[in-house]
Order: C-alpha cells, then structure tokens, then sequence
C-alpha cells in the first residue's frame, strides 16, 4: 500500500508508486486533500468517504480522513487478507528528528508498525522555504535502493523513517547514513495578526532552529547530503530510567 499525507494528486506519490509497482501488486490509499501535519491522529467523529480514483497501472482509492485512516481503510478495504508493505511519501519537505511527532506521512508508517505491516516513511529532506522540490532525485535514489530498504532487518514495533537530500542531481547524494533521530525545534511559533475588521487571530507556523552540534544524527546527514535512514521505535519508554523512576515514587515499604 502507498499513502501519504500531501493528497493523493501530490507528486511525490506517484514517484512512490511507480517504484513500488517493480516488487508486486500496488494499491493507493491517499488522502483526498492535504493532511501535513496531522500527527497520529484518526477521525472518530465523522463518517469517512471513500472514493475510486483514476490511476494508470493500479487501483487507487482518495479518502476524506488522515494518512491514519487511510492505512486503516487500506487494510480493511483494499487489503482484506493481508498487506506485505506500506511506503508513505514522497513529503515535501523533511521529517528530521521532532518533525516525526507532528508528520502525516510517518503517522501512516507508525499505524502500519502498530498494525503489524512493515511500513517506510520517505522525505524529501528541502531545508529552504519555497525551495522547489527535486522529485527527479528522489525517484533516481528510490529507483536504485528501495530494494535495499525492503529488504534491511527490522524489529517489532519499529519503522524506517527515510529522509533523501534536495539536491538538483543524484550525483550529488553523498551517500546512505544509518542515523538516531536528531533536534528540529520551532521558534516564534504564533503570530498574531489582525483581520481586516481587526479582531486578532492567530497563525501557528514558527521558524526552524538547527543547532550544527548534532554529530551523527539525522539532521547532520542531511546537511552534509547524505541520505538518512532512522529506525523509529513505537516503545518510547525510558527503560535507562525505570529505576531511578521507581525509587522516587514507591514508598520505601513498599519496595
């Protein structure tokens, strides 16, 4: 299954799924209209509508929910005995480090994950507002090591959230790094502006701040052009943490 988070008539999709079709049947399951940013959220409180839609080579479905509902549909529609894969993507834009709580595209890899299904999550990693989107890059680099993402270890509960430099030229891909998730952080996030009756409203953006002292990590990846590929693992526990945790809480008779 392929889905993504930008909308079913998103370029980035098609690239996905023109790749996808070399390694067994394809089925799209989008958004019918752009979902950035949803996070892991599911719609509860309203029907979802599911829609056939036109698409050469596969069977194709739009549905008026997030990338969570449509790995849901998908299994549940599509898939009724069983599904082998789930790609999100292609995003436009990254998903580095904290970007992966708020992201649609690696929402759908994580409902995948809880599901059971292996599922990637794949980026176009453009660190300049307004820069245009290589998508040519990124079909290049997919076309020569999706195989090779297909076919790496995994472990329960975990998915790979792959994020592919926005260079003009694949030649320009230094290469492949295995990376731990690194710091996005969002500055000045509300603005306040008025409207032209000027009652105030408020417009939740923010400016991206990343530190050059992350060595190793997703994000210096990126910025030295390097392909990332993060495993992301659904148990967020602190297990280092456990017994200090413990300690501090449970009265001494208790213990």
């Amino acid at each position: 299954m392929v889905t993504n988070d930008d909308g079913i008539r998103a370029p980035g999709i098609r690239i996905l799924t023109d790749v996808a079709k070399r390694f067994g049947l394809v089925k799209v399951v989008a958004p019918d209209r752009e979902r950035s940013a949803c996070g892991h959220s599911m719609t509860m409180r309203d029907p979802l509508r599911v829609t056939e839609f036109e698409w050469d080579g596969c069977e194709a479905f739009e549905v008026s929910g997030v990338p969570t509902d449509c790995v849901n549909v998908g299994l549940s529609f599509g898939w009724p005995d069983g599904c082998d894969l789930i790609l999100s993507g292609v995003n436009n834009g990254p998903n580095l480090g904290f970007d992966v709580t708020y992201s649609g595209t690696v929402a759908a890899a994580m409902e995948g994950t809880i599901l059971g299904v292996p599922s990637i999550a794949v980026s176009m990693a453009s660190l300049v507002t307004g820069a245009p989107i290589h998508y040519d890059t990124g079909l290049a680099w997919l076309e020569e090591n999706l195989e090779r993402l297909i076919q790496a270890p995994t472990k329960p509960l975990t998915f790979l959230n792959v994020n592919i430099p926005n260079v003009s030229d694949p030649i320009e891909i230094r290469g492949i790094r295995a990376t731990p998730m690194g710091q996005r952080v969002y500055v000045n996030r509300i603005e306040r502006r008025d409207d032209p009756w000027g009652r105030p409203y408020f417009w939740q953006g923010g400016v991206t701040v990343m530190t050059a002292d992350q060595p190793g990590t997703d994000v210096q990846a990126i910025t030295e052009g390097f392909v990332s590929v993060t495993p992301v693992s659904l148990d967020w526990t602190d297990y280092g943490h456990l017994g200090s945790l413990e300690r501090a809480i449970i009265p001494r008779h208790e213990v």
